[in-house]
């Protein structure tokens, strides 16, 4: 079973810091690798439609983002960036 996440947060996805679960925005499961495959190239596309950057980290993690797209952060007293996060999470 292969589950493809997509969360939204001020820091990529490959860090998933405490609490990362509460910025997932979707999340779907398959039962079938080869299903999860074409429905994680379909998001990419998108993805890389959307946003102007992208970095990558194994075969398991993608952070796409825009610099137009920030928030500010009041203990850092700076803006941070968004990052569109996509995970690929095998499941045993």
């Amino acid at each position: 079973m292969v589950e493809i996440i997509y969360m939204k947060a001020d820091y990529e996805p490959w860090w998933e810091f405490e609490g990362w679960e509460e910025h997932i925005l979707e999340r779907i499961s398959f039962n079938e690798e080869n299903e999860a495959q074409e429905y994680l190239n379909k998001k990419l596309e998108e993805f890389r439609g959307n946003f102007p950057f992208e970095k990558a980290k194994g075969d398991k993690y993608w952070a796409f983002w825009s610099v137009k797209e920030q928030c500010f952060c009041d203990s850092c007293d700076e803006d941070l960036q968004i990052y569109h996060g996509i995970i690929w999470n095998k499941l045993r």
